[in-house]
């Protein structure tokens, strides 16, 4: 009797513990979620109190004549392969310098995380100052052309611009990951293998990358899943410009919803963005927990 009173007066202690968490989750997680779901089937937009049921029509606007949402879907591949290969390779060459016994590591391990603390909109404020008035100065300083480019006013170099911007800004948190990785290399391999007479280029790809590896997995999970939800430093750094040049699927979607009011419209553009970023995020997890078998 006292171990069923045991187990019972656990399992009412377990509840009460968890059920606000899931009373929480529910509310801020589960419930918008369908109810997004139905207003994407809806041309609802956001204002009225009538909700007019339009089946799949939202869904068939978007695949079929949607210019705005294609162009988004391309800026934000073209992003997505960028972003996750810069991120990623500099990251890792970073980490190893910085794994060195230097006698300025830890302070150069903090400058490179510090952008990372701040908010994206902050930092894209602050970049939008430095191409505009900041090479301005340089410019006139130096008269090297590049400085007098028109970094936000051309759509490549605007494109180029954010990309710079995000990768600078994240690119602290990756040193983390990967600097947490080589920690967990064991020097004796490392010491068979210069002893066997391999150079550093060899032990690091024959020894330091493979067992990087769940790191690779984790960083590239997290790069990707960033670059696909881009939004604050286009908002803050290019509004979307120019012309709509940079306009990721994100802003699309901020776009049509809050600024078109088309609320129902951009739900829909949001849960295709949502499984999309599903399909990807399990597709890349599968490939790359294989990859870590097989080494």
């Amino acid at each position: 009797m006292q171990r069923i009173g045991r187990k019972t007066s656990g399992k009412i202690e377990f509840g009460m513990f968890t059920l606000p968490v899931l009373i929480c989750i529910v509310l801020a997680f589960y419930i918008p979620f369908f109810m997004s779901m139905y207003y994407s089937l809806t041309d609802w937009n956001g204002i009225s109190r009538s909700v007019n049921f339009i089946g799949m029509d939202n869904f068939r606007q978007i695949f079929s004549g949607d210019a705005n949402f294609s162009s988004a879907s391309w800026f934000t591949v073209k992003f997505s392969i960028l972003f996750i290969v810069l991120s990623n390779v500099l990251a890792i060459v970073i980490a190893v310098l910085l794994d060195q016994k230097l006698k300025t590591s830890s302070l150069l391990r903090a400058a490179f995380f510090i952008p990372y603390i701040l908010s994206l909109v902050i930092v894209g404020f602050i970049w939008k100052f430095i191409f505009s008035q900041g090479f301005a100065s340089l410019a006139d300083t130096t008269g090297w052309p590049i400085w007098g480019w028109s970094w936000l006013g051309t759509p490549k170099l605007a494109f180029v611009s954010v990309l710079l911007v995000s990768v600078w800004q994240s690119i602290g948190f990756y040193i983390v990951i990967y600097l947490a990785g080589l920690q967990s290399v064991p020097s004796d391999l490392l010491e068979a293998a210069k002893v066997d007479g391999a150079g550093a280029f060899r032990r690091f790809f024959s020894v330091v990358l493979p067992m990087l590896a769940p790191s690779v997995t984790i960083a590239v999970f997290m790069s990707l899943t960033n670059s696909i939800k881009v939004f604050d430093v286009i908002l803050s750094l290019t509004g979307g410009g120019p012309g709509g040049s940079t306009y990721s699927v994100s802003f699309d979607i901020y776009r049509e919803t809050f600024q078109n009011n088309l609320f129902g419209y951009g739900t829909a553009k949001a849960l295709v963005l949502f499984v999309v970023v599903l399909i990807i995020t399990v597709l890349q997890l599968t490939y790359f927990k294989r990859k870590e078998v097989e080494q």
